[in-house]
């Protein structure tokens, strides 16, 4: 069996040696593309020297070498100015740093312990810092970068020219000690190809260019320097074009080698917790689009996300037979136990979701307040409803709907309706056929005069009532996005009450969460809404929260899931039966007027 091991070993260190061999190649062929570039500048000035000096000496005289002198000198002049202003552009423009929060030992030395303690057994410099991103992910960040001082944790004992340490914060809740050891430690081995020179070298080449090709869009600048800044940008742009495909070999070089010499460290542990991984990703995405999103569009930040995955991810282990068993580590230390004060971390980490993927303000303020999930009913799922609900009868008073049982020539009942909204109105006028054929006039289906010249063809039938609903529903949820202010393109300062300073790049959100909707998925959300708020205003019902779906209507202690296919069926097919029968059951009357916002 030592035999076996040592084998085993054996080859892990030769492929090791394998990968950083084949990063440091890639290196080499990416400094040489910038010696090309240096060359091609300094090419006419190198031919101006020779016409210059061959004057003097006699081999090159006459009037037309002369004039060549001329000509070339100048040539050469632009071409050198050029040069020093794509180099200096290069030099000083700011590679893009993920906006994550920054975790100061004295706030994390638990795991900074860790993570040093893997350095050492890894034999690699330990990472400068740690640093968390609201995701599903770990990597190493270079930020030695002299604009990116300001975004360092101050007070390490390690070397700041190592890479940053970012760490998914999700990973930090549901991951249990052993298990964020074991997936951090190929992450970690990365910080030995990243102290080779030639690799550093061309990381920060690569990182320039990258920087210069953006750099147009950065705010502020005249337009004169604009247009200097696209002249740079796509010069670099060629010079990345030909080092693109050796930069992408490199950093697979070094993940070769970074994977290899982590085999010795925790192995086995790696093999399960790679399961938590997607485990932890799928739960975080249902978290965000499902809970988090709506919370967001309402100014609610849900301030405890990271806490929030652990539920999440429990719910979907007991609905789901292959994440059976995954509860069980639960009992074991989890990772989260390495901060000091693991609230505040997931405040800071929560508000820069927030940030990142609705674009919502950097600082907590009177239309951008945190929500904690158990005022996240409340606060959220029952304001949301009101909303839905008072759009859609917003939107059908527009259309000219009368209310339920009333005619067109019956102004009264419409009036005395105005006040109190009623599911009744909704059911009459999705029910209707909206044929023409049977000599249905726009007031009989429930439609006013202006509802059916805007629903009716010329030749032919009439638009199905839901399709002009569902349509004037995304036209007015349109012009409300268009009415909220864009948030600013600032960069990421710690916002006051936190712990945890928080930096990155201008120009958020950087990964929008925005769900496709279709016409007619927008009615059944506001369809359901308007269910909601006649359950809860007459039959008892109450919000609730669903770990996995969002927001939940319980009757009792049970969440009625049935509703949502009877909802579609009314909306999809005109066929209220199925509905009308769960309000009976249920005991919910639509005829009652429903509180709005």
């Amino acid at each position: 069996m030592s035999g076996i091991g040592n084998g085993s070993g054996r080859g892990a260190a030769a492929a090791e040696e394998r990968g950083a061999r084949a990063a440091r190649l890639r290196a080499l062929a990416v400094l040489r593309v910038r010696s090309w570039g240096t060359a091609v500048a300094l090419l006419p000035a190198a031919v101006a020297v020779v016409l210059i000096a061959g004057g003097p000496t006699g081999h090159l005289t006459g009037s037309g070498w002369d004039a060549a002198r001329w000509a070339v000198t100048v040539v050469a002049v632009l071409v050198l100015l050029v040069a020093g202003a794509v180099a200096l552009v290069i030099a000083r423009a700011r590679p893009a740093v993920t906006p994550t929060v920054e975790l100061a030992e004295p706030a994390a030395p638990d795991l900074y312990r860790m993570v040093q303690d893997l350095a050492d057994r890894l034999g690699v410099p330990a990472p400068s810092a740690i640093a968390l991103t609201p995701d599903c992910d770990s990597w190493l960040e270079d930020r030695t970068h002299p604009a990116h001082g300001n975004g360092r944790t101050a007070g390490l004992r390690r070397s700041s020219d190592a890479p940053v340490l970012v760490i998914g914060s999700p990973f930090l809740w549901w991951m249990r000690v052993g298990e964020l050891r074991a997936v951090l430690a190929p992450v970690v081995a990365g910080t030995g190809p990243s102290a080779q020179p030639d690799i550093a070298a061309a990381r920060r080449f690569v990182q320039g260019l990258d920087a210069a090709v953006a750099a147009h869009r950065r705010p502020g600048l005249d337009p004169v320097r604009r247009l200097g800044a696209r002249g740079v940008g796509a010069v670099a742009r060629v010079l990345l074009r030909s080092c693109r495909g050796h930069a992408a070999e490199m950093e697979r070089g070094v993940a070769v080698a970074a994977s290899e010499r982590a085999q010795a460290v925790d192995y086995g542990v790696r093999i399960v917790a790679q399961e938590q991984v997607g485990l932890a990703y799928a739960g975080w995405d249902r978290l965000l689009t499902r809970v988090a999103l709506p919370a967001w569009r309402m100014g609610r930040w849900p301030s405890r996300l990271d806490a929030g995955v652990v539920s999440a991810l429990t719910e979907l282990s007991r609905r789901d037979r292959l994440a059976e068993g995954f509860t069980s580590r639960l009992g074991e230390r989890p990772a989260c136990d390495l901060l000091e004060e693991p609230g505040a971390v997931d405040e800071a980490a929560s508000l820069l979701a927030a940030r990142l993927f609705h674009g919502g303000p950097a600082e907590p303020g009177p239309d951008w307040a945190p929500v904690h999930w158990q005022q996240y009913p409340e606060e959220v799922v029952d304001r949301k409803w009101r909303t839905d609900a008072a759009r859609l009868h917003g939107v059908l008073d527009r259309l000219g709907v009368l209310p339920a049982g009333a005619s067109g020539t019956d102004r009264t009942v419409r009036d005395d309706a105005a006040d109190g909204p009623t599911l009744a109105r909704v059911l009459a006028h999705l029910s209707t056929t909206g044929a023409t054929g049977a000599g249905a006039t726009g007031a009989e289906s429930g439609v006013g005069a202006a509802g059916a010249a805007s629903a009716r063809d010329a030749d032919g039938p009439a638009e199905p009532p839901a399709d002009a609903l569902a349509a004037a529903l995304t036209a007015e949820v349109a012009r409300e996005e268009a009415r909220r202010p864009e948030p600013a393109p600032v960069s990421l300062p710690g916002a006051p009450g936190h712990a945890h300073a928080v930096s990155g790049s201008d120009a958020l959100p950087l990964f929008p969460l925005q769900p496709p909707r279709t016409g007619r998925d927008l009615l059944a959300d506001h369809v359901t809404a308007m269910v909601c708020c006649a359950a809860v205003d007459t039959a008892g019902a109450r919000p609730g929260l669903d770990w996995l779906d969002g927001p939940a209507l319980f009757l009792g202690e049970e969440r009625q899931t049935e509703l949502t296919s009877c909802v579609l069926t009314l909306v999809e097919d005109g066929d209220p039966d199925p509905l009308r029968v769960w309000l009976a059951r249920t005991g919910v009357r639509p005829e009652k007027p429903v509180r709005l916002v």
